[in-house]
């Protein structure tokens, strides 16, 4: 045991694994008398764990990330390339790739004209709060800094991202929060707060935002975080008149508004950006899990030019731009391969794959909900969908999370990787999560919707 890697002792690996290493999001209680998975290899959909057992995925990595698959050998290559070429220098320089990947992506997000980098989601939520609040000190005497954010949205991990976060699951044990966070009302219709429907539903959702704007004083408000489509909090579109009324809200109170796109990104919901279904016109995108598809580490700022000539409108002042560093948005992998990635996109056709695949699956799925009274709702935009699972659709009360973990469990078995929402929503961790890659192809559809058929079967009789 003197910690060299054998290849071909995987027992080895994985005592090593069971001892050592700290993973996310699980309870590790159980590793005392079992084993961890260990995930070995990949190739397109598919994954084979420690013990050679093949699994379909139909999560993209766990966590909506390896958007064009597995054993991608040309993303591999472009960074090694660029690796042995110049793997880093702080971003205070440049780097070709950063450069080109750069000038490629803001081609396809019309109204936005920089890119900041840096290194995860998280990171960039908090460059684009720092930003709002930088604003407000240089321009409104640091009055309009607070920032709102939606219940059941989730923009990241630190205590920042947290205090904008609207799962109390994920936050809780977490506080005291950073000051100046301030929370609206979601807008999953299923879960109605209101007396309407359709449109109406959408725009009193939105004006709901604007109350709380006037209960904060607008002169107090400085930008408004929404993801576009919400993922972790139970994979919510929003209603028709929503993103209208909330463009006009944040316009008439001069209000920045921040797109957080980190799932929906890169081709997840079948356009470049979630977004960009809705004309949305926002003066801040991040992103981060598919612009490079897992092969490497990167995550992204994208801003408007008027938002960027705030910080160069004194260049007397030593105080008067972005005082903010990355070390690894200084890395030359992560644009490498991103600028690969998104030519697998473009060459493979990906965007129109993911709005036929998206529709397939949501067939599938409302084919299952008039099969099984369990499902509730079934919602999503292209490869992004969910199902919420209820004890009683006549009142909705929602399905006790254990079963909707048994059914998680049950697809494991199968060899099917879902998702569900998970420590997020007090007494609502009730929807099914589904984020295959890309490249799914129908029998790939079928096979997931299949594997769930047989799971809801079982678990539920």
């Amino acid at each position: 045991m003197d910690g060299t890697y054998r290849d071909n002792d995987i027992s080895h690996v994985v005592e090593a694994d069971r001892v050592n290493v700290w993973h996310h999001l699980l309870q590790h209680k159980p590793f005392e008398t079992g084993e961890p998975r260990i995930i070995v290899e990949g190739k397109g959909m598919r994954v084979w764990d420690q013990n050679g057992k093949e699994h379909l995925d139909a999560v993209s990595g766990g966590v909506w990330t390896v958007n064009v698959g597995y054993g991608r050998e040309s993303i591999a290559n472009a960074v090694r390339d660029q690796l042995i070429k110049i793997n880093y220098f702080a971003g205070t320089a440049g780097s070709i790739p950063g450069a080109l990947f750069a000038e490629r992506l803001l081609k396809k997000m019309p109204g936005l004209d920089r890119l900041y980098y840096c290194n995860s989601g998280s990171e960039a939520n908090e460059k684009a709060f720092k930003m709002i609040r930088q604003i407000a000190h240089k321009r409104y005497g640091g009055k309009k800094h607070k920032i709102l954010y939606r219940e059941r949205d989730y923009h990241g991990t630190t205590i920042s991202c947290l205090s904008a976060g609207g799962q109390d699951e994920r936050n809780a044990q977490y506080g005291p929060y950073t000051p100046g966070f301030v929370r609206v009302p979601h807008c999953l219709e299923y879960r109605a707060q209101w007396d309407v429907t359709g449109e109406e539903y959408g725009k009193m959702a939105a004006d709901a935002i604007e109350q709380v704007i006037l209960a904060e004083g607008p002169d107090t408000v400085g930008g408004l975080c929404l993801e576009p489509v919400t993922a972790g909090g139970g994979v919510i579109t929003p209603p028709l008149g929503y993103w209208d009324r909330v463009q006009e809200i944040c316009k008439k109170y001069d209000i920045l508004l921040h797109i957080d796109e980190v799932v929906c990104g890169l081709g997840r919901t079948g356009t470049w950006f979630g977004y960009q279904h809705y004309g949305i016109k926002p003066d801040m995108v991040t992103m981060a899990k598919g612009v490079a598809s897992g092969y490497a580490a990167i995550a992204c700022l994208a801003t408007s030019e008027e938002v960027f000539a705030m910080f160069k409108d004194d260049a007397s002042d030593p105080m008067n731009y972005f005082r903010d560093i990355s070390t690894f948005g200084g890395c030359t992998a992560g644009p490498a391969a991103a600028l690969e990635n998104m030519r697998i996109i473009e060459d493979e056709g990906l965007l129109d794959n993911t709005v036929a695949m998206g529709a397939r699956m949501v067939e599938n799925l409302n084919a299952l909900a008039e099969k099984h009274a369990v499902i509730g709702d079934v919602r999503g935009k292209g490869l992004f969908c969910g199902a919420e699972l209820v004890s009683d659709r006549t009142t909705k009360d929602p399905m006790d999370e254990k079963k909707v973990q048994a059914v998680v469990a049950d697809c494991m078995q199968q060899g099917v990787v879902i998702g569900a929402t998970n420590r997020s929503i007090p007494g609502f961790n009730n929807t099914l999560c589904f984020s295959p890659a890309l490249i799914a192809t129908a029998d790939d559809i079928d096979a997931i919707t299949d594997a769930v058929d047989q799971a809801l079967g079982r678990v539920f009789g």
